[in-house]
C-alpha cells in the first residue's frame, strides 16, 4: 500500500511538472491529433509526443489575450511559480531565452525535475521533454492566433515502467495536470491582457 500510495503521488507530480483548461478535448481512439490547429501546425521537422506511448493527453483552450502575452508567460519559465500554484521552485540552467538545448528544473510537492527544451517556434510552437520518476515525458505546445485571441493546444505522451505499471492512474494524473495547467496560463493571459 505504501508503495502504491508513493506511485501514485509521484506520477501526480510528475504529470504537473512535465505538464500541467477549462476546455479539454477526449482522447481519440487512435490518437490522431484533435484539433484542426494542431493538424495544421505540423511540419515535417516538428518534434512530436510519442503516438505509441501507454499514457497520452491532448486538450485546448482557447485564451482571450494577444499572442505575444501568452507566449511571453508560457515561455518564462523563472515565473512559473507566480501563476502556478503547484510550481514551488524554478530555475533556468541555461540563461536567456528558451532554445533547443535549455535546461530548467523545477520542483513541485517535494519532487524535483530537470526539463530540456526540444524544440522553439517563437509565438508557434515549444516542446520540452525529460525522464522523471522512470517515466519518460514529451510535451508539445501549438499557438494559432484566431480572431478571438489564441488557441492552445498542448499534448504529452509518457512511457516508462511506471507508466505501463499503473496506466490508470497516471493517464488520469496527467489528464489533471494539463487541464489544470492551461487553465492558469488562460486565467493569468486573460488578467494581464485586461490590464
Amino acid at each position: 500500500m505504501r508503495t502504491l500510495t508513493a506511485v501514485m503521488t509521484a506520477a501526480a507530480t510528475a504529470a504537473l511538472l512535465l505538464t500541467t483548461s477549462h476546455t479539454a478535448s477526449a482522447l481519440t481512439a487512435d490518437r490522431r491529433p484533435t484539433t484542426v490547429a494542431d493538424s495544421a501546425a505540423r511540419h515535417p521537422a516538428d518534434v512530436r509526443i510519442d503516438e505509441k506511448a501507454p499514457v497520452i493527453t491532448r486538450t485546448d483552450i482557447l485564451i482571450h489575450a494577444p499572442l505575444h502575452t501568452v507566449w511571453r508567460i508560457q515561455t518564462d519559465v523563472e515565473n512559473w511559480p507566480t501563476w502556478q500554484p503547484n510550481v514551488a521552485r524554478m530555475a533556468k540552467d541555461t540563461p536567456g531565452r528558451l532554445r533547443p538545448g535549455s535546461v530548467f528544473r523545477w520542483s513541485t510537492e517535494g519532487l524535483d525535475i530537470t526539463s530540456t527544451v526540444k524544440q522553439v517556434e517563437p509565438g508557434r510552437r515549444l516542446v520540452w521533454g525529460g525522464p522523471a520518476q522512470g517515466i519518460t515525458a514529451v510535451h508539445v505546445w501549438t499557438f494559432t492566433p484566431t480572431c478571438d485571441g489564441v488557441l492552445v493546444h498542448t499534448e504529452e505522451s509518457w512511457t516508462g515502467k511506471p507508466v505501463l505499471a499503473n496506466k490508470a492512474v497516471l493517464q488520469a494524473a496527467l489528464d489533471t495536470s494539463l487541464h489544470n495547467w492551461v487553465t492558469n496560463l488562460k486565467h493569468e493571459a486573460e488578467a494581464q491582457a485586461a490590464r
